[in-house]
């Protein structure tokens, strides 16, 4: 009787030990409940001929920059749906204020995050982990202090604030909330991902300085993520792994994209020549990490037998001709792009062999909703949802780029079919449109025929033909 007794004290021992990692291994895991993406007021959208009537307030402008900014909008992919922050609408941009860029914050802060929280039921007293990732506005309190005072949060929610990481913020945030989940401790987290426009629209002449106004248009987005196993059926996708790659040791990645003052002292962000070369070297190098973790077993080998043939055969090529030829749809069903601009999405595309189904979702929230900057992601990944593309099991990359400079890198696994149009749900049904053609050239085309022998240096009479135009 006591070799029995002491037998089952053992094994329930031991099965409470077991059953005690199992479960502290699910808790490990990183879901995602669910996000929301922000759909500024319609009074805040920038049409062409808002375009039109912003450029021409620039005093500074001359012919070549009016030229160049007819170009680079044409070519930007972006349409006429985009929005813009109040200040800027109104005539402000040259003197904006704090609560110019607090107004911005607060309109995306009270309908998002009040929208997620209603989307899942959950209560903000639930949240013990809040990240706020929002690069280029960090005031005092934080913007992170103002979202708890807003919620009515816990006293001992644990906040984070991340400014200056740029266009893959929202990735760093999840990897931290990645990271503190792997403490195990049962735990609900969000991250509430943005830019701040109002303080950064630059008012000069500088074309390295003015891509950024192009591109960059008002957003954000809210997720919740939990490690918690019970509530593992309410996920939406879960993480599989993150890489993040940063080459700021180097002095053109550290260098091409950067916040800074031109020589006459106004504030802008410059995008240099350097930019394409910088982000597919952080690519490459973020992809050689990123394959062994998602590809089969088979693609690698081929992967490894094409770098071995071209060093036997001594034939030109490295390993990026080699990575060209990989099939990297074997292992992952959707790529969800940062929507950050033509060329961006392109590269990328032309780097993965993706065809115009692939890309599509990044190249609609692109022209839908602009470069929202790390946000972008959440727009792309709700984009294929609408259109009812994530199924169960399915495997989603996301890739991101920005400041420092930085390429990120993610998979998640799809939990269950998804549907939910969110932002999208009012004009899914339109896209893709059958056709992209931004209508700006359309009005001001005549620009482009325009010479310094028919302006006779006369600005004011070239200015006063382009307020003819709107």
């Amino acid at each position: 009787m006591v070799f029995v007794a002491t037998m089952t004290v053992l094994l329930l021992y031991y099965l409470y030990h077991i059953l005690r990692y199992y479960t502290a291994k699910l808790s490990t895991n990183c879901y995602l409940i669910d996000y929301v993406c922000f759909k500024p007021s319609p009074d805040r959208k920038i049409s062409t001929l808002t375009s039109g009537a912003l450029i021409n307030r620039n005093k500074s402008l001359g012919l070549s920059e009016y030229k160049f900014l007819l170009k680079m909008i044409i070519r930007s992919g972006i349409g006429e749906e985009t929005y813009s922050p109040r200040n800027i609408l109104e005539g402000r941009e040259e003197s904006p204020t704090i609560d110019d860029s607090m107004l911005e914050m607060d309109e995306f802060f009270k309908t998002s995050v009040s929208e997620i929280f209603a989307k899942t039921k959950l209560l903000p007293s639930e949240v013990d982990v809040l990240v706020v990732s929002i690069s280029a506005f960090s005031p005092s309190p934080s913007l992170a202090a103002r979202i708890v005072q807003q919620q009515k949060m816990r006293d001992d929610v644990k906040t984070y604030n991340l400014s200056g990481m740029g266009c893959s913020a929202s990735l760093i945030a999840i990897d931290l909330v990645n990271n503190i989940f792997k403490s195990g401790k049962k735990t609900v987290a969000m991250v509430v991902s943005s830019e701040s426009i109002v303080p950064n629209w630059y008012c000069g002449n500088e074309k390295s300085m003015m891509l950024s106004n192009i591109l960059f248009r008002s957003g954000g987005s809210v997720m919740l993520l939990t490690n918690d196993p019970t509530m593992r059926s309410r996920a939406k996708m879960r993480l599989k792994c993150i890489v993040r790659t940063n080459i700021g040791s180097q002095d053109d990645g550290y260098n091409c994209v950067m916040q800074k003052e031109d020589d006459t002292g106004r504030l802008g962000f410059y995008l240099g020549p350097g930019l394409p070369k910088a982000a597919m070297r952080a690519f490459t190098k973020n992809f050689q990490q990123l394959m062994p973790q998602v590809l089969p077993y088979r693609e690698l080998l081929l992967y490894m037998w094409r770098i071995a043939e071209q060093k036997v055969k001594k034939t030109e090529g490295n390993s990026l001709s080699a990575a060209a030829k990989i099939n990297y749809k074997s292992g992952i069903d959707h790529f969800c792009l940062h929507a950050g601009g033509t060329a961006v999405i392109d590269a990328v595309g032309d780097a993965l062999g993706l065809s115009s189904y692939d890309d599509e979702p990044a190249r609609m929230t692109l022209f839908r909703w602009g470069n929202t900057s790390a946000s972008s992601l959440w727009y792309v990944l709700g984009y294929m949802e609408a259109k009812k593309r994530l199924r169960k099991g399915d495997r989603v990359l996301m890739i991101s780029f920005g400041a420092g400079f930085e390429c990120n890198s993610c998979i998640w696994e799809v939990k269950r079919d998804l549907g939910d149009g969110d932002v999208w749900e009012d004009c899914i049904k339109d896209y893709p449109p059958q056709t992209l053609v931004n209508p700006f050239f359309e009005k001001f085309g005549w620009v482009s025929e325009t010479t310094e022998e028919t302006l006779s240096g006369n600005m004011e009479a070239f200015r006063k033909k382009v307020a003819l135009s709107l």
